[in-house]
């Protein structure tokens, strides 16, 4: 049995023709001795134990143990699990100064990297299936697998990242990833416990990932269109951007799309960047849109797609929400073809 010694993805573009817009395809770049071994490679598939995945249809188990957001207890004793794969998505730098055990570097890059691509001048915009499928695969992963995905808390130069583990979450989730968690805190909370911490990076078993996407996830602004007036529609962007108070530069036009309601992303966590508990994040929506509103379609957009992704991932995998929708082009796109409202 050969194994890949990974570590790090790197990921670059490349222009791919399709027949309404233009697309960038990223290729994963590796050590020249590597890519030998994956065009030459021939291994068995390994079956991974699976464990205590949620069900189909069964109710999400939220801030708990192996649920959509996992403690630093629960990831130290359950490290060990042979479906477990850990996925740090900080920079290399900061993998390479120090990660947890058996993790692998899969940075979050915009406007390209494994996890997102730029379409149209749109960033933060969902990549082609095969382009996942690949690094998924360079991953070693399965549909089996229990993904743990790592960040850092926000900082200055990187005022996203708690965000981005949820982008990267539901990237996974619509590749067909079954078990998707996010480390509740982040490295920084795993390291300031003094839990063991090393430099060294793992060897990786590659596997050949297929699933069926989900395209449901995502929808386009036509989509939008049709749909105004018949569905929830929440903004996840910071209640003054909602206003019109502040204009981001992803979006030059003030305002919000029209009929949306305000639900910042930032509401979902607590002051230390952890994740409040299901029972506050239930008021925190319902405050928003009502009760028993579990079955009726949803759409969330921000500025560019990443709070919306939070507030998503928030709605599907922790209370529940069934029919729960993102728009990837959100404010960005939006504002250059319609109008935007100002005001509450």
């Amino acid at each position: 049995m050969l194994f890949l010694p990974m570590g790090i993805i790197r990921i670059e573009k490349r222009k791919r023709k399709r027949k309404r817009r233009t697309k960038m395809k990223k290729r994963i770049f590796w050590f020249s001795t590597i890519v030998l071994l994956i065009v030459s490679l021939m291994f068995n598939s390994v079956a991974f134990a699976c464990g205590g995945g949620k069900g189909k249809g069964g109710p999400p188990e939220g801030k708990g143990p192996g649920g959509p957001v996992v403690s630093t207890e629960w990831l130290a004793n359950n490290i060990k699990k042979g479906n477990l794969v850990i996925i740090d998505i900080r920079s290399e730098e900061e993998y390479q100064a120090g990660h947890i055990e058996g993790s692998i570097n899969i940075p979050y890059i915009v406007p390209f990297s494994a996890w997102l691509t730029m379409e149209d001048d749109l960033l933060l915009e969902m990549p082609e299936k095969e382009d996942l499928f690949d690094f998924m695969s360079a991953a070693g992963l399965k549909k089996g697998s229990h993904v743990v995905i790592v960040t850092s808390l926000p900082t200055p130069e990187n005022p996203y990242a708690i965000g981005n583990a949820n982008r990267a979450a539901n990237t996974l989730i619509y590749a067909g990833v079954e078990k998707v968690s996010i480390l509740d805190g982040g490295f920084d909370k795993w390291a300031a416990e003094g839990r063991f911490v090393t430099t060294e990076v793992p060897d990786v078993r590659p596997s050949k990932y297929k699933s069926k996407v989900k395209d449901e996830m995502i929808v386009s602004m036509e989509y939008v269109e049709k749909k105004l007036g018949k569905v929830i529609l929440l903004d996840a962007r910071d209640y003054e951007v909602y206003t019109g108070e502040v204009i981001e530069p992803y979006a030059p036009v003030p305002g919000h799309i029209p009929t949306a309601k305000s639900l910042p992303a930032p509401e979902i966590w607590n002051e230390d960047w952890s994740y409040k508990s299901v029972n506050e994040l239930k008021a925190i929506v319902e405050n928003v849109i009502g009760r028993n509103k579990q079955n009726k379609e949803i759409i969330v957009y921000c500025g560019v797609g990443g709070y919306a992704n939070c507030v998503a991932f928030v709605l599907t995998e922790m209370l529940g929400y069934k029919n729960v929708k993102i728009y990837d082009g959100s404010a960005q796109e939006w504002s250059k073809y319609n109008e935007m409202v100002v005001g509450e």
